[in-house]
């Protein structure tokens, strides 16, 4: 079997999936408390790395995806599968799963 490298710039999302890279959970509480490891939740924010084409219809033709590449989301807290690069986190969504759009 052949060993496969990753990085951000080979990997492109089909249909209507997106690529995030997730942001940095917080350390500390709004009090100065540390947290560690295992009490940390697991961020919602990420920036969006790659974008799909868009799903297909039933005509053949793709509905474009609202985001873009550069955006900052939120997006719900259980989806998308993690994938780990490096030392960076990501996720990989559906649009569907996407809630908002941060500015």
């Amino acid at each position: 079997m052949a060993a496969v490298t990753l990085s951000v710039s080979t990997l492109k999302p089909l249909g209507d999936r997106v690529f995030v890279k997730v942001s940095a959970a917080e350390e500390k509480t709004a009090g100065g408390i540390l947290l560690p490891d295992n009490a940390k939740e697991k961020p919602q924010v990420g920036e969006i790395v790659a974008v799909g084409p868009g799903k297909r219809n039933d005509d053949g033709s793709r509905s474009e995806i609202e985001v873009k590449e550069g955006d900052k989301v939120l997006y719900s807290k259980y989806a998308g599968t993690d994938i780990k690069l490096g030392t960076d986190e990501y996720v990989l969504l559906s649009e569907k799963d996407i809630l908002a759009i941060v500015s």
